[in-house]
Parts: C-alpha cells; sequence; structure tokens
C-alpha cells in the first residue's frame, strides 16, 4: 500500500504544481521582446530633442504622473512642471546630455520597464563661465499608458562626483 499512496502522493504534487500558473480568467503572459528596444528608442530621442533645446518635446516623453528627481533642483511633477524646469536648463546653450551603458528591465507583462544608464551633462559653470562636465547614474521607469504606447513616469539622476584623472606617467 504505501507505495500506492507515495504514488498517488507525488501525482497530486505534480498536477498541483502544473496547475500554478493557470489562473482562471488571468492574462497569457505578455510578448515583452521589443518592450526594451522601445524604451531605448525613446530614451535616444528624448536625448536628440533635448541636445536640441526643444523642451516641449522632451516634456512629451513624459507620462501624466511623470516625477522627476535630480540633484540640485527641486523635484518636477508632472510634464508641465518637467518643462518649465527644462527650459530654464536649456537657457544655457552648453547645456548638453549623453548617455552609455544603457540597460532595460522589462516586467513580465510587459507594462513597466525600467531604465538605467550612465550620463554625461555639459553645461555652463556659473562660477568659471566655462563649459563643465558632470558624470552620473541614470534610472527612469516606463508605464504603458492606456493607449498601449510606453511614457516616462518617474526619472532620478544622481551625480558621481568629479572624475579623478591620474597624472601621466613619465
Amino acid at each position: 500500500m504505501r507505495p500506492v499512496l507515495c504514488a498517488a502522493v507525488t501525482a497530486c504534487a505534480l498536477i498541483s504544481l502544473a496547475a500554478c500558473g493557470q489562473v482562471p480568467g488571468a492574462k497569457p503572459a505578455a510578448d515583452v521582446s521589443g518592450v526594451a528596444e522601445t524604451v531605448k528608442a525613446d530614451m535616444r530621442q528624448f536625448v536628440d530633442d533635448y541636445n536640441a533645446h526643444d523642451a516641449a518635446k522632451v516634456a512629451a516623453h513624459d507620462a501624466a504622473e511623470y516625477v522627476g528627481m535630480f540633484h540640485g533642483v527641486a523635484n518636477t511633477i508632472g510634464p508641465a512642471a518637467d518643462r518649465a524646469s527644462l527650459e530654464r536648463q536649456m537657457a544655457d546653450p552648453a547645456s548638453r546630455f549623453e548617455l552609455s551603458g544603457e540597460t532595460v528591465d522589462v516586467a513580465a507583462s510587459g507594462d513597466f520597464a525600467v531604465y538605467r544608464a550612465t550620463y554625461r551633462f555639459h553645461y555652463t559653470n556659473p562660477e568659471t563661465k566655462t563649459v563643465a562636465t558632470e558624470t552620473g547614474n541614470w534610472i527612469a521607469g516606463y508605464k504603458a499608458q492606456p493607449d498601449g504606447s510606453l511614457k516616462l513616469s518617474w526619472s532620478i539622476g544622481a551625480d558621481t562626483g568629479p572624475v579623478v584623472t591620474a597624472p601621466p606617467v613619465s
């Protein structure tokens, strides 16, 4: 009897495990294969729009609930506040972004993605009146909108401090 009981318990366990991923009424897994590339393309366009000093186009990447957090400036909440902050930054003709080392993590549902990159931000140093470069890390969350598009829901930029270079070896 014991081997039969063990076999029955094992069979019940296997059937239960097989059914775990099948919740009645649940949506089937989303096809997320293109989400990361969509997010990267949007961020590249964001940077192009920024470097063209077009605050309206940059803010158009924002979702209605957008929140931006960057050191040295007040948080921006919503596309209108973001646009106003961007216009102040873009008043500096040297203001320009570069991104590198980008990665995107996509939720299994496909309706949320996290973008990460290293940035270089060029601007005019108000004290020296020369162009300076800030480096840092940028993380941004993309969220699906009712129309199915992905938009920036939040972004956070944190500088990594000045780059220290070693003197040349003679």
